[in-house]
């Protein structure tokens, strides 16, 4: 591996600039090139973080390479050890990650737990290997003959993470693909990148060996390099639609197995039977907790007309309860992940009011809990959304709500159906033939019945439809396991030392 040389293109203290993480121990590579990384409720740069060339990501991938065979070798007791030991450190550690995740993107502390939380779910079903490998054995399938199935490692995987979820993101799919016997080079967002390495120091000192585990930091040089190296099996990637479609069309085209999930446009529909205060409260919560930032928000209420102007008071009422400020002040709300986004989200405020929505919450008017320069907007409320609009049409990724009014159940799924989008939806209702009815027709992957963010648990597969998801397999649960390993076919026969002969003939089922 080529020997850690530091940049001199910036004047920067070189103790400020996150490294690569190879081997087991931080590496420089051969990059001049960083970016900046924010604390989003200063608005001030806290660090750089090298941003790696195409030739850095070949010694990395090299590095993975070697690494792999004595892990894929490792017995099914060793790799789970490896990470019992590992869902155990990350517990009694996991207030060290949560301040992490909210200094670098700016969700409050109760959010940065609840995002590890989710995570180590994953990590405890990658426990199960054990169970979650085994093959199939059909005994005497012909006369004398067994056929039995195994699953086996890929071999070396790249996972590309958003901004969004530096911590859950990863351990959703590395948790899988290590136990399943890979190894992995990880790419996580430059925006907030600390907490991947933080994770890859904490792998090693449960016990994982050095070179199986590697962490990549870049922007679309580094990522170019991933999806094209000969030597990477299959990517991983959640992020944003357009970039969904590139990662699997260029990965797929160089031979790769693919899994890319995009964006999202939520919609929660909220019938006149529903519980209207479990609906406002949900409306809330998934609308503006991590700031919208994240794909399973629900972006757009669909309320019937009959119960619309209750339901949009009733989220205004809680939404002026809400702290917007420093995660670590214990506020509701933190910042967006950097200025120039908050400034691109602020701007539907504007673009839907142009096109006929009333602005009844406008979160440019808050009053933060935190520095002046911090990357502030508050929850926003638009109501009477055209569809038309992009501020209905374009996945914002911020805390913005729209409130689009529609006169009963059919307009409202066929809004939802009409989407580009399939990711997660929800109906409230205290309707059981609604509901049941709801979850038949909806095209979408993650259905809600009264619970406004159905993201499922560790041992189901998280992942949408239609322009939310680019290739077969979902995130985690069984498609995870099935993802990151190979079936084999093995058909077996022992012969009888007393058979004998020829038969060139094809072969019969006796």
């Amino acid at each position: 591996m080529p020997q850690p040389r530091h940049p001199q293109e910036r004047t920067i203290n070189v103790n400020d600039i996150l490294d690569h993480w190879v081997s087991g121990r931080p590496w420089a590579g051969a990059s001049t090139r960083t970016a900046p990384v924010y604390n989003p409720a200063l608005g001030t740069v806290q660090k750089e973080v090298r941003l790696a060339t195409e030739a850095d990501v070949g010694a990395v991938v090299a590095a993975a390479s070697d690494a792999w065979q004595d892990w894929r070798d490792a017995s099914i007791a060793k790799r789970t050890a490896v990470m019992f030991a590992f869902r155990e450190l990350l517990h009694a550690r996991k207030d060290e990650l949560a301040h992490i995740l909210t200094s670098e993107h700016g969700k409050v502390l109760s959010d940065a737990l609840g995002e590890i939380a989710r995570g180590m779910e994953v990590v405890e079903f990658a426990c199960g290997l054990g169970h979650l490998t085994k093959g199939a054995y059909s005994e005497n399938a012909s006369s004398g003959v067994d056929v039995y199935t195994l699953r086996q490692p890929l071999g070396v995987v790249g996972i590309i993470s958003p901004f969004n979820f530096p911590a859950m993101v990863p351990l959703w799919f590395f948790s899988i693909a290590l136990a399943a016997g890979n190894a992995v080079v990880l790419k996580p967002s430059e925006k907030d990148p600390t907490a991947a390495n933080w994770l890859a120091g904490l792998l090693r000192e449960a016990g994982l060996p050095d070179g199986v585990f590697n962490v990549v930091h870049g922007d679309k040089e580094a990522v170019d390099a991933l999806l094209s190296h000969p030597d990477v099996r299959a990517i991983s990637f959640v992020g944003s639609t357009p970039i969904a479609r590139y990662v699997y069309e260029t990965a797929t085209g160089h031979g790769k197995r693919v899994q890319a999930l995009g964006g999202a446009k939520n919609h929660m529909l909220v019938l006149p039977d529903a519980d209207l205060d479990l609906a406002a409260d949900a409306a809330v919560n998934a609308g503006f907790g991590s700031a919208g930032e994240r794909c399973m928000a629900i972006s757009v209420v669909l309320a019937v007309d009959a119960v619309a102007d209750v339901l949009v008071d009733r989220i205004r009422e809680r939404m002026a309860t809400l702290r917007t400020g420093d995660g670590l002040r214990g506020s509701d709300m933190g910042p967006l992940i950097t200025g120039a986004h908050r400034d691109k989200v602020a701007s539907y405020i504007d673009i839907a009011a142009g096109d006929g929505a009333a602005v009844i919450v406008d979160g440019r008017n808050v009053e933060p809990d935190g520095a002046a320069d911090g990357f502030w907007l508050g929850p926003t409320l638009l109501d009477r959304v055209p569809t038309a609009s992009a501020a209905y049409r374009d996945e914002i990724f911020g805390p913005v709500l729209s409130v689009v009014r529609v006169d009963g159940y059919e307009e409202g799924l066929e809004i939802i159906n009409g989407s580009p989008y399939g990711n997660g939806t929800a109906i409230f209702t205290n309707d059981g033939g609604a509901a049941r009815r709801f979850q038949r027709e909806a095209q979408v992957g993650m259905i809600g019945i009264n619970v406004p963010i159905p993201v499922p648990v560790a041992y189901h597969s998280f992942g949408g439809w239609k322009a939310s998801l680019f290739g077969d397999a979902k995130a985690y649960g069984p498609h995870g396991f099935d993802f990151f390993t190979a079936e084999k076919a093995v058909t077996s026969r022992w012969l009888d030392p007393s058979h004998g002969g020829l038969n060139l003939g094809f072969p019969q089922h006796d």
